[in-house]
C-alpha cells in the first residue's frame, strides 16, 4: 500500500533480460534507509519487491505481465523513475490509497506551463473512463494527483513546482507514456453496483427491517 507521495527520483542502472522477465537494478538513497529484503517499493507506480540491495542499489524481478501492462517494459538504463516506500500505519496519508497495481498506460498529450504551475493533459484508455471524475484522485507514474478536467479520452492535472521538481512529470515530454492507477474505492463501488451486490445487500437490510417491524 502506498500514498502516491513520491519520496525521490531514482535511476535505472541495469536491466537484465531473463526471457520471460527482467531483473531491474535501481540506484537510489532515501528509500533504502530502512529497507529489508522482501519490502515493497513503487517504481513509477508499479509495486516491486526488493530481492537484493547494498544500501545504494536494489534489485527487483519484473514479470512479463508487469512489463506488458506498464511502462517498465519501455524503460532503459539511465532513465529516472519515481520511488516510494510502502506506507507505514503510523504515517500521515498525504495522498490517497494507492495499491501500486497499474490499471493502464496513458500518454502525455500537452503541457501548458504558467507562472506558478503547469497543466498537463494526459490521454487515457477508454476502459478507465468510468472511474474518472473531476476533483477525484488519479495516480500518474506513482504520483497522487487530483483530476481537474475529465474529457472523453483525456484528463488534465495541475502540477505545482514541488511536484515538477521532485518527480518525472517535471520532464515527461508530449508523447511519452505514463502509468495510470485509478482510485481503488471507485473500482470496489463499481463492482458492488454493476455486479448487483449492492442490490442484494439492500434487499437483505430491507428484509431484516421487515422482520423487526413484524416483531
Amino acid at each position: 500500500m502506498f500514498t502516491g507521495i513520491v519520496e525521490e527520483l531514482g535511476s535505472i542502472v541495469a536491466i537484465e533480460d531473463q526471457g520471460d522477465a527482467v531483473r531491474l537494478v535501481v540506484e537510489t538513497s532515501v528509500v533504502l534507509e530502512d529497507a529489508h529484503l522482501g519490502d515493497s517499493i513503487a517504481v513509477d507506480g508499479c509495486c516491486l519487491t526488493i530481492t537484493e540491495h547494498d544500501g545504494a542499489r536494489w534489485t527487483a524481478d519484473v514479470m512479463a505481465e508487469s512489463l506488458r501492462r506498464t511502462t517498465l517494459g519501455e524503460r532503459t538504463p539511465g532513465d529516472r523513475v519515481n520511488l516510494e516506500r510502502a506506507v507505514r500505519a503510523d504515517q500521515r496519508l498525504g495522498g490517497h490509497v494507492v495499491q501500486g497495481h497499474v490499471d493502464g498506460v496513458g500518454r502525455v498529450l500537452d503541457r501548458r506551463p504558467s507562472e506558478h504551475w503547469t497543466v498537463v493533459e494526459i490521454g487515457y484508455p477508454a476502459e478507465l473512463a468510468r472511474f474518472l471524475v473531476e476533483k477525484g484522485s488519479i495516480t500518474v507514474d506513482g504520483i497522487s494527483l487530483t483530476l481537474v478536467d475529465v474529457g472523453e479520452s483525456s484528463f488534465t492535472v495541475s502540477l505545482i513546482p514541488e511536484t515538477l521538481a521532485r518527480t518525472t512529470l517535471g520532464f515527461r515530454a508530449v508523447g511519452e507514456p505514463v502509468n495510470l492507477e485509478v482510485d481503488v474505492i471507485a473500482k470496489h463501488v463499481e463492482r458492488l453496483v454493476v455486479g448487483g451486490y449492492a442490490d442484494e445487500a439492500l434487499a437483505r437490510i430491507a428484509a431484516r427491517q421487515g422482520q423487526g417491524d413484524e416483531a
